[in-house]
């Protein structure tokens, strides 16, 4: 099933074309990948930006654009059981991951006086536990080349006023960053971006001018920025970087 010399990856929570992992999706891509990925289309229709109809099928036609071969699988994962249904659409599908890169996310702002039972397992059921049971699944099923493995996964630092998140996030890139042991083994590098403020239809006015003026680069971040780290990692000049939380946000918080 595996095309000979083109690897596949797994990107999860490509719902958006304005998101973080649609641009991962394309780059991949374009960078001799095929690409799977998924989205979950109840998680837009109750957030701020909507759904966007149709937006999944449009990021396969671009993929498939690039001389790539892809799949989109729907995922709910909340639900302990969806990576294991994941991994074996795409193994029937595609073949084997090479990499896995998690970009999904629940992310509704409450802080600490707020924030409700249920909100804060939601966070960490699909932040942190599909996280966990992900990778898991990648590292029973890893088939590739030894030193050929790529997890990359995408936290944020985050936490006042949007505690469930960011705590959620911070367990999250902890498991990612034990993967860097635990699957050793395997010759699979596990390194977590921080991204920073990234522009994807979330932020207020205020939010970006705010965000601006806090960067040293004077600018907002664009998905296109981490896209091109993730490409990075997950190629083999990319290999030596392991087991690393990477801020890569424009020097956001830097005093020098």
């Amino acid at each position: 099933m595996e095309k000979a010399g083109r690897p596949l990856a797994l990107v999860t929570g490509a719902g958006r074309s304005a998101g973080i992992a649609a641009s991962v999706v394309l780059n991949l891509a374009q960078a001799g990948w095929d690409v799977a990925f998924t989205y979950w289309t109840p998680y837009d229709a109750r957030m701020q930006w909507g759904m966007e109809p149709g937006a999944p099928g449009e990021l396969q036609r671009k993929v498939a654009s690039l001389g790539a071969r892809t799949v989109a699988v729907e995922a709910d994962l909340s639900d302990s059981d969806a990576p294991a249904r994941l991994f074996d659409s795409v193994e029937r599908e595609l073949g084997n991951v090479n990499a896995l890169v998690l970009c999904h996310c629940e992310s509704v702002d409450s802080g600490l006086l707020d924030t409700t039972v249920e909100s804060f397992d939601l966070h960490f059921a699909v932040n942190a536990r599909a996280t966990w049971l992900l990778i898991r699944e990648y590292g029973l099923r890893f088939r590739g080349q030894y030193g050929s493995g790529r997890i990359v996964s995408l936290t944020s630092d985050h936490t006042a006023g949007n505690l469930p998140y960011g705590a959620s996030k911070g367990a999250m890139d902890r498991i990612t960053l034990a993967s860097a042991r635990e699957l050793a083994h395997l010759g699979v590098t596990c390194n977590a971006i921080n991204p920073g403020p990234t522009d994807t239809g979330w932020m207020t006015e205020e939010q970006k001018a705010d965000m601006t003026r806090s960067t040293p680069l004077g600018r907002l971040g664009v998905p296109q920025d981490c896209a091109n780290l993730v490409t990075f990692l997950c190629s083999a000049e990319g290999g030596w970087i392991n087991g690393q939380l990477l801020q890569s946000n424009g020097g956001l918080g830097s005093n020098a």
